[in-house]
């Protein structure tokens, strides 16, 4: 994978995978890696300035929670409510682009 393309979308991917439930990183990881079937693989040193940045911009938040089995605090975030109008956008903004691309998705 160009590492291009999973900048491009890396909003789309974050915010999507908090829609239904909090999640802490780790879980953010393994998620998106099996729903993409391998395809996006993030590293941490990618998820967290991620994360954070959209934490920062008020679409997301983060609170601490204690690990179910000991062990330090997780981060769990949550899609705030300007955090779903953003997905909303993403999501339709993807379906127009994915949309005017097909023409060129044919055989090669």
């Amino acid at each position: 994978m160009d590492g291009n393309t999973l900048r491009g979308h890396l909003d789309l991917i974050l915010l999507s995978s908090l829609k239904h439930e909090p999640l802490y990183g780790v879980a953010i990881i393994i998620q998106v890696n099996e729903q993409t079937r391998g395809y996006f693989t993030f590293k941490e040193g990618t998820l967290y300035p991620a994360l954070h940045r959209l934490e920062k911009a008020g679409l997301i938040t983060g609170e601490f929670h204690p690990a179910p089995h000991g062990g330090p605090p997780r981060k769990y975030y949550t899609l705030t409510e300007q955090g779903r109008s953003a997905l909303a956008r993403k999501q339709k903004d993807w379906q127009a682009f994915s949309q005017a691309m097909r023409p060129f998705g044919g055989e090669v």
